[in-house]
Formats: structure tokens, C-alpha cells, sequence
């Protein structure tokens, strides 16, 4: 098979099922199969979308990406952040469950799905890469707490909102009970046994108490009936430009929230298996997975990192394992709905508070804080104007990633510039931090740790020149140029300008350690073209003897001839 179509449709490179491999698949997608069942009537519910759909965007979303991801291993449907952002971006636009409702949330997936499909076929995954570590793990927290108060209400089992419940406390004893249990047993089988099915035994329970204690007669709030049989075609109507419009800024967060959920799990198991990481293809997969889903009449997925450490937990080798996730899938919707019509929805705010907890890590900003101050005031944000625009969460994500790129071109501009000197081990390092003399007399040696170009062109030039201004006797311009390891246009022109401004002074310009992409670009201008004042040493060793040769010729000076710090 040509590489290009095993690129493009990566179930080709599956290997070809044996018996012994189909029955560890097969237990493993039986343990994934079984845990989002009931997390995604919960997510659901957190979407603000009918149930159902929950286990709708638990199937033929999670083929069309496992056929089509490189990673083969996720488990793809409804997470808690995805949700969270769906009825966050829709709470503004319509009633949570309405037709109206419906169809918006089959349109952010659509948008997102076809947006993840484009930028994967235009091998563009590296755009995700501008939300940085400290910005999605503070979004993420302030996600999780956004999540665990909305699911409140009904895991205490308030009888009214959280306003109603500040003047007028009204609880359902009942309700509360089963969700503080729930909630319970879930953490604690969380820690000692991950791999049992914990969250289906939880929920049948749950629904056999309920059904038993006729809780839904003495106004418990319950899942209620579920629609049996297959999704039909969804096919959403038009929303008009203006609505459309609406949905843009969600529908970007979305892409890029949900993709770096992937690319949380898609690393674990790429870094396991001793693969590099095809992101671009993973896009096209997750994309398609969103597109399907809401033809399905569902809601946007992503990966969820719980059920794929599950996944490579329980064994999963291959992509035949979420197949057979997907058949216990189907089984129980056609026979399991009746049973979930019981369950308290105390039950799947338990579920949901579970699921998301461990995304709180508090720890996190201090670990930053001694990292980087900048970043973790970045992070930190972030975080708060996460919490204050909700429901209109993305404003959070926007803020953290203006930011970091801020803080990014600000240390572009302002590239590290130093003046170096001999140290006693013999290597060259920053003269003024380490109190090292001069590297030769009337010599000025200089080191720039970036590359040459358009953003720090300037700031290079303004220090040599600054530095012969202030020091008109210097006769001796040594450029350490292993550290530049590009230059553009721009970087040429303040170089040559730079050359031309050392003639007329008469200082030599002493060059080492050039590399080869930086030469050819100065050969191109003209700016290496012989001369008695440029003078290129391969290494910095035969510069420095070089120098040193020079000094010897010359007549006594001072020993440390003054310097700018830089």
C-alpha cells in the first residue's frame, strides 16, 4: 500500500485481528464501552442537550476517529470541557434543550469539525501550538471549577438556584444523599480500582434504589424517558449570517480547547508506542469525528483523557478495541435506556464533579510562580477572567493567548546581548555577571542569543553603536555567531550597515562560528566580500588566539578597559 493513502486512511496500518488480539481488544473496549455509557448522558446534561445525544456522540463519532486518527488508541466523545463550552457559548442564544438549542450545537460542531479538517489536510496542526502550558493548564482549572459549581445545585439536591438558595435554603435530603454517595464511591474507586466499571455499577444501582423508592413520584429530579433505536440524519436548518456570526468565536475556542485535549492523550500513547506524533493527521480524525457527531443529531467530542488512559490500561492495542467500545455502546442503547430513565440526575452531577475534580491542581501556579513570574501572572489571568466572563468562557482562552504572544514578541524584540569574556575553565560567558576581564584590549566581544532578523536587527545594531559611542577607542568588534542560527532581510541590511559604520571608524569586525544558512545570505548581499578590516575564524578558539596575537603586538593598556552591561 502507498505510503500517502496509509497516511490518509490510517486504519490500513491496523494489524490484521488474530484471536488472542480480538479478546484483549476486546476487554478493553468492554471497560471503555461500559464507562461512557453513563458519562455521556452526564456530559449531556452539562451541554445542555437532550440525553440521549450523550450516547449518540459516543458512536459514530468515535469510529469515523478512530478510522481516520493516527492515534488509534483515544477514546473519542463527549468530555466535560467540550460540554462545558458548548452550553457556555449556546446560553446566550437559546433555551438549554430546545430544537433551537439542537440545532446551534450541531452547527459549533459542524464549524469545528470542518475547521479541524481544513487545518489538518493544510498540515497546519503547528497553529495550535500558540496556547502555551501555562494558559490551557489555567483555563483548564478555571473550567473545572466553573463545572463542578454548575453541577452543584443538583448533586446537593437544591430544590431552587443558587440566588433562591442564599435567602431561602430548600434542599432535597434524598437527592443529596444519593449524589454525596455517588460522589464517594467514585473518588475512592478512582484511587484503588481504575479499571473496574465503576461510574455503570454506580448508575444501575442508583436507578434500581430510585425505581424502587419511587423517587421520581416524590419530585426527585430523574433522567427521565430516553429515546430507544438508532440517531437518525440530522440535518440542522440554516441559522441566518447573523446567528453564524455568533457562533465564529466559539467555534474557534472549541477547535482549539477540544484539539489540545487530544493532544494531551495523543502524546502518552505516541511517546508508548515510539512514535512520533502525527498531529496534522489527528486533526483530519478528531474533525471528522465532530462532523459525524452532529449529523448524528449530537453535540462536538474530543478526546477524553480519562477513558484513553483507560484504554491503554486495560490493554488496547489496536483501534479494534474502540470498535468494540462502540458495539457495547449500540448494545446498550437498544436495551440499557430504560434503565437510565431512574437514575437520579444527582447521579450524573456525581459523575461529572468526578470526572473533572482531578483537573484542579492548585499547586500548579506555585510550581509556575518558581519557573517563571511572568508566565505565572500570565496564568494567573487568565484564570481570573475565566471565572468573571463565564458564561462566556472563550473570553479566558483569548486573554491568556493575547498575552503569551505578547510576552513572546516582547522577548523577540529584546533579544539577550552580552559582552563576553575568558572564564577560568576556558569557556566564554557573560563578562559582567561572572566579573571576567576584557577578552583583549580595545576589543569589544559580543554575543547574541537569537536569531538575526527582522525583530532584534534593531536592537543589535543600537547596542554595538551605543557601545563604540561610548567607548571611541575601541578598535576591535568580536561577533560570537554560533548562537545566531538565522538571518533575514532585514538582519543583512542592519548588518551591512553595521560593517560600514566599523570602516569608517576603522575597527575590525572579527566573525566566528558562522553558520552555514547566516553565510549564505551575507554571500548574497555582499556583506563577507574580502576585506582588510573583517576577519572569519571557523571557531571561537581561533579567534580568541587570534586576539590575543593582536594584543601582544600592541603596546601595554589597561588590563580591564570599562565595559556596558547588557
Amino acid at each position: 500500500m502507498p505510503p500517502r493513502i496509509e497516511r490518509l486512511l490510517p486504519f490500513l496500518r491496523w494489524p490484521r485481528p488474530s484471536a488472542a488480539l480480538l479478546r484483549g481488544e476486546a476487554m478493553a473496549g468492554l471497560a471503555v464501552g461500559l464507562m461512557v455509557i453513563p458519562q455521556g448522558v452526564a456530559y449531556a446534561q452539562l451541554a445542555g442537550m437532550p440525553l440521549v445525544t450523550g450516547i449518540y456522540a459516543s458512536m459514530l463519532p468515535a469510529l469515523a476517529a478512530v478510522l481516520f486518527s493516527a492515534s488509534a488508541r483515544l477514546s473519542v466523545g463527549p468530555t466535560a470541557l467540550t460540554s462545558l463550552l458548548i452550553y457556555a457559548s449556546l446560553s446566550p442564544l437559546a433555551t438549554p434543550a430546545s430544537p433551537e438549542w439542537v440545532e446551534l450545537a450541531v452547527w459549533l460542531a459542524l464549524l469545528s469539525g470542518g475547521l479541524q479538517v481544513v487545518l489538518g489536510a493544510a498540515r497546519f496542526g503547528w497553529l495550535l501550538n500558540l496556547v502555551n502550558s501555562p494558559v490551557l493548564m489555567a483555563f483548564t482549572q478555571a473550567a473545572a471549577i466553573l463545572i463542578i459549581s454548575s453541577q452543584l445545585p443538583a448533586l446537593l439536591g437544591f430544590r431552587v438556584g443558587w440566588a433562591q438558595m442564599l435567602q431561602t435554603p430548600s434542599l432535597h435530603g434524598v437527592a443529596a444523599a444519593f449524589g454525596l454517595v455517588a460522589l464517594a464511591l467514585l473518588m475512592l474507586a478512582r484511587r484503588w480500582r481504575p479499571t473496574y466499571p465503576t461510574v455503570l455499577v454506580i448508575v444501575v444501582a442508583a436507578a434500581a434504589l430510585s425505581w424502587a423508592m419511587g423517587l421520581e413520584a416524590n419530585g426527585v429530579a430523574v433522567v427521565g424517558p430516553l429515546p430507544g433505536g438508532l440517531p437518525a440524519t440530522y440535518l440542522p436548518g440554516w441559522p441566518g449570517w447573523q446567528m453564524l456570526g455568533q457562533l465564529v468565536l466559539p467555534t474557534l475556542v472549541i477547535t482549539l480547547v477540544s484539539f489540545l485535549e487530544t493532544a494531551a492523550s495523543a502524546k502518552v500513547d505516541s511517546q508508548r508506542k515510539g512514535e512520533r506524533w502525527d498531529q496534522d493527521q489527528d486533526l483530519i480524525g478528531q474533525g471528522l469525528a465532530k462532523i459525524v457527531s452532529g449529523f448524528s443529531g449530537a453535540f462536538a467530542t474530543s478526546s477524553s483523557f480519562s477513558r484513553s488512559a483507560l484504554n491503554l490500561y486495560a490493554g488496547a492495542q489496536t483501534g479494534w478495541a474502540t470498535v468494540f467500545s462502540v458495539v457495547v455502546v449500540l448494545a446498550a442503547l437498544l436495551v440499557f435506556t430504560p434503565v437510565l430513565r431512574h437514575v437520579p440526575q444527582a447521579v450524573l452531577a456525581a459523575i461529572v464533579v468526578a470526572a473533572v475534580v482531578g483537573l484542579l491542581k492548585p499547586r500548579e501556579f506555585l510550581r509556575l510562580w518558581h519557573i517563571s513570574r511572568v508566565e505565572a501572572c500570565i496564568a494567573a489571568i487568565t484564570f481570573v477572567i475565566t471565572i468573571a466572563a463565564a458564561p462566556a468562557l472563550y473570553w479566558g482562552v483569548l486573554a491568556g493567548v493575547l498575552m503569551a504572544l505578547s510576552y513572546f514578541l516582547y522577548q523577540r524584540l529584546h533579544p539577550r546581548i552580552i559582552e563576553v569574556g575568558l572564564h577560568a575553565d576556558g569557556s566564554l560567558r557573560d563578562r559582567h555577571l561572572w566579573q571576567l576581564p576584557a577578552l583583549a584590549p580595545l576589543t569589544y566581544a559580543l554575543r547574541m542569543d537569537a536569531a538575526l532578523d527582522f525583530a532584534t536587527a534593531s536592537q543589535f545594531e543600537r547596542n554595538v553603536t551605543e557601545y563604540l559611542t561610548a567607548h571611541p577607542s575601541t578598535r576591535h568588534v568580536y561577533l560570537l555567531a554560533q548562537p545566531i542560527n538565522r538571518m533575514d532581510a532585514t538582519g543583512a541590511e542592519a548588518f551591512a550597515r553595521l560593517m560600514t559604520q566599523l570602516q569608517q571608524r576603522r575597527v575590525t569586525l572579527h566573525i566566528s562560528g558562522m553558520k552555514l544558512p547566516v553565510e549564505q545570505v551575507l554571500q548574497a548581499v555582499g556583506a563577507l566580500a574580502p576585506h582588510p578590516l573583517l576577519q572569519l575564524y571557523r571557531t571561537d578558539a581561533e579567534a580568541v588566539a587570534a586576539l590575543k596575537k593582536l594584543a601582544e603586538k600592541s603596546h601595554p593598556l589597561p588590563a580591564d578597559l570599562p565595559a556596558a552591561a547588557i
